[in-house]
């Protein structure tokens, strides 16, 4: 009898609170009747999947920080469609010899500034040759500024590509020339370099680390197989909702590391179980019944529980969050699908020849590890002499956020020698303003002229004001300037804008206050004052984010509660993994902000130490949340199947993490892998989310699971199980229980 001809054996009857777990067994039943045609069904969708997923790569968008209805997103909606538009573009040309006032050196920048002004899609371009504003020269006159600005529309971003591409390498016998500014940086492509970079890292250790665990070369392939499925997958989701909305670039990041280290993960449990039925003598259909029935509810369970821990993030106003949670939920489901449906089929058709092609060198290890039952055990007798500790260090490692600061992404999120990082360099040091933290006032209806030119004069006299420039004039301490502006184009019909250059950093406390004290400022009658810039989008997007926060944790604390409940039927179980996410969590950020903020280990990882980019904190939380309840319930899944069969509390914990210790530690380590990865990076909150996310996912895999869950158990005793009687009959008729 072939392996696929094996008997299917009868789905358990239901019965109570066990009546959950038959559903899985029936599942499983229905995959070995009919192997073949699901994997005949899932190579179609993968080749459907992969077509699709080549459109999404390029309607992905970079950006989508801002709240849209923010003051300072109108504002730049408005600037958008009634004038030309603010510079985005910054060409710093650069004397070799003299300064910038040399005859040679001035005949170079003005006929660079003539040949950008004639390219198709440049709105307005200025320099300091043709306006001679001192704003425009550095203070030491080695270099000077061309100030560009790409017209805003849908191919924005293709034409500042164009440009950036085609004037990278103009350079003459007497000057050079580098580009920055808002669009000159162009993250995005960097990003795309990075994760290709990452994946070249990251897949052949992957497939290393899985030969090791597995011992065998057709059991490591099967994991691959299933993250390339829900990968594809994703992408193709992701090419679909560019069709309705808005979806970032970013979002490359989640799905392949995501994709990968969850199909690693689920495929490990799937694979783990099947040969262990196999190893119990079971024959293949069985052992691949049993396999769905357990490891398959598991799955389940624990997509569900990422998934909705990722659902969080769409109540950010932010494209570049909600992004994360299309991408996220879309892989997790993907993944759990593959490895519940289409992995058991290819188990069936591969039978026992699941352990081909073994290693010489490598032996196959027991179901059970000796050393997490050691661990566990030592624990559980000595339980506050080994959590304290751990809980100490955890506190430890979360100190830093008490001095966390936050900012929007700069041209310093770049490697230091990338020539929009040095663009942005020269512009914070050499000159009497910055030309690219200017804060933009637009005011509508235009008030009338006397009424601007006063609101004009009284902005320009506010600390750390170098400018102040109108339609009506332009003013610095409160008396007429040389303007730094073109004053035709701060007129916008029925519009008036007004643009203010500052010598203050725009992701600074200074400049902040600035923008703070520009607003309260009293508009001219009849007029509503938008304030737009860097500035005061850092503003509103903090304002955005802090004031979503709330509804994302109480998201994150029912949904969790009430899963964990349905599979433990404890209200204990929740509040102590509750407790353990919030310490892991809170020692990972804690080190991403002495790393990245504080510039621990920059020379090392070569990235400039910066604020705390406003979105990432949000995004590791739900992320390695999620991720922690993956392991959560793979542990809970066993230390439950044990109780309910009638072990001790003590036996239970010591044998379950026995148990999945290596499995949990297995798929952390895997999974960490394609998160490290992106360390590669040379974008640093790139850098920060792939560190923040692997080191999460090894401190929950190793002290939380390994300490703190068995230290918690063993001081809980008797009322880690509780639940009040109402809620346990309530669980007793809908809870969620292995057959």
């Amino acid at each position: 009898m072939s392996a696929g001809e094996d008997r299917v054996p009868a789905p358990a009857s239901p019965g109570g609170a066990a009546s959950r777990g038959p559903l899985f067994a029936r599942s499983g039943a229905w995959v070995v009747r009919r192997a073949r045609v699901v994997l005949a069904l899932a190579v179609v969708g993968l080749l459907i999947s992969a077509a699709l997923a080549v459109g999404a790569f390029g309607a992905l968008k970079d950006g989508g920080r801002d709240d849209p209805a923010s003051d300072s997103s109108r504002a730049q909606a408005l600037l958008d469609q009634n004038f030309p538009g603010e510079p985005n573009m910054v060409f710093l040309v650069r004397a070799r010899d003299g300064d910038v006032d040399a005859p040679a050196v001035a005949a170079s920048g003005s006929a660079l500034a003539a040949r950008l002004a004639g390219e198709s899609g440049v709105a307005g371009v200025m320099s300091y040759w043709d306006t001679g504003a001192p704003s425009l020269r550095s203070t030491d006159g080695a270099d000077a500024l061309i100030l560009v600005t790409v017209a805003a529309g849908e191919e924005q971003g293709d034409r500042a590509g164009d440009l950036l591409e085609e004037y990278a390498e103009v350079d003459d016998e007497v000057a050079t020339v580098a580009i920055g500014g808002s669009l000159g940086t162009d993250i995005g492509s960097q990003v795309g370099k990075d994760i290709a970079r990452a994946e070249a890292i990251a897949v052949p250790v992957t497939l290393l680390l899985l030969l090791l665990a597995f011992g065998t070369a057709v059991a490591a392939v099967l994991p691959m197989a299933i993250g390339t499925l829900g990968i594809a997958g994703a992408f193709a989701v992701l090419f679909v909702f560019t069709r309705f909305t808005d979806v970032s670039v970013f979002a490359i990041n989640i799905t392949t590391a995501l994709g990968l280290g969850l199909g690693i993960d689920y495929a490990l449990l799937v694979v783990s179980r099947y040969r262990e039925e196999l190893a119990r003598g079971a024959s293949v259909s069985e052992a691949v019944v049993r396999t769905v029935a357990t490891a398959g509810r598991t799955i389940a369970f624990s997509a569900l529980a990422v998934a909705t821990a990722l659902a969080a993030l769409l109540v950010f106003p932010v494209y570049f969050l909600r992004s994360f949670a299309y991408a996220g939920i879309a892989v997790t489901l993907i993944s759990a699908l593959a490895a519940i449906v289409v992995l058991p089929a290819l188990l069936v058709v591969l039978g026992h020849r699941v352990n081909a092609g073994r290693l010489p060198l490598l032996r196959e290890r027991g179901s059970e590890s000796l050393v997490w039952g050691r661990i566990a055990r030592a624990v559980m007798q000595r339980p506050l002499v080994t959590g304290l500790p751990v809980v100490a260090v955890l506190l430890f490692a979360a100190s830093p956020l008490l001095g966390v600061t936050f900012s929007s992404p700069d041209d310093r999120v770049l490697a230091a020698d990338h020539p929009a990082h040095q663009v942005g360099d020269a512009l914070r040091s050499g000159y009497v303003s910055n030309a690219a933290g200017t804060t933009d006032l637009v005011l509508t209806p235009a008030p009338a002229r006397a009424e601007l030119a006063d609101f004009t004069r009284a902005l320009s006299v506010l600390p750390g004001v170098v400018g102040a420039d109108s339609s009506v004039g332009s003013f610095a301490d409160g008396e007429p300037a040389e303007p730094t502006s073109d004053p035709g184009a701060l007129d916008g019909g029925g519009h008036a804008w007004i643009t203010l250059s500052s010598d203050l950093d725009p992701a600074s406390a200074d400049a902040q206050d600035l923008v703070r004290q520009v607003r309260a400022q009293p508009a001219p009658p009849g007029s509503e004052v938008l304030v737009g810039g860097r500035t005061a989008e850092l503003i509103d997007a903090k304002s955005a984010i802090a004031g979503s926060l709330p509804l994302a944790g109480a998201i994150i604390a029912v949904s969790t509660f009430v899963l964990l409940f349905l599979f433990t039927g404890s209200i204990v179980q929740p509040v102590r993994a509750l407790v353990g996410n919030l310490l892991t969590l809170g020692a990972t950020l804690g080190v991403a902000v002495w790393i990245f903020q504080e510039g621990h280990l920059s020379g090392l990882l070569g990235f400039t130490p910066t604020p705390t980019d406003t979105a990432m904190p949000v995004l590791v939380f739900c992320i390695a949340f999620g991720l922690s309840m993956d392991y959560e319930v793979f542990l809970m899944s066993r230390i439950k199947e044990l109780h309910d069969a009638g072990a001790s509390t003590a036996e239970s914990v010591t044998v379950g993490l026995a148990r999945s210790g290596r499995l949990v530690s297995t798929a952390a380590g895997l999974i960490a892998v394609s998160f490290f990865a992106f360390a590669v990076s040379e974008v640093s909150f790139i850098q920060l989310f792939g560190i923040a996310a692997g080191l999460a996912i090894l401190l929950d895999a190793t002290l939380v699971r390994g300490v703190l869950v068995p230290a918690s158990f063993r001081l809980l005793g008797r009322s880690a199980w509780y639940a009040p009687a109402l809620l346990r009959r309530f669980h007793h008729r809908f809870g969620l229980s292995d057959a």
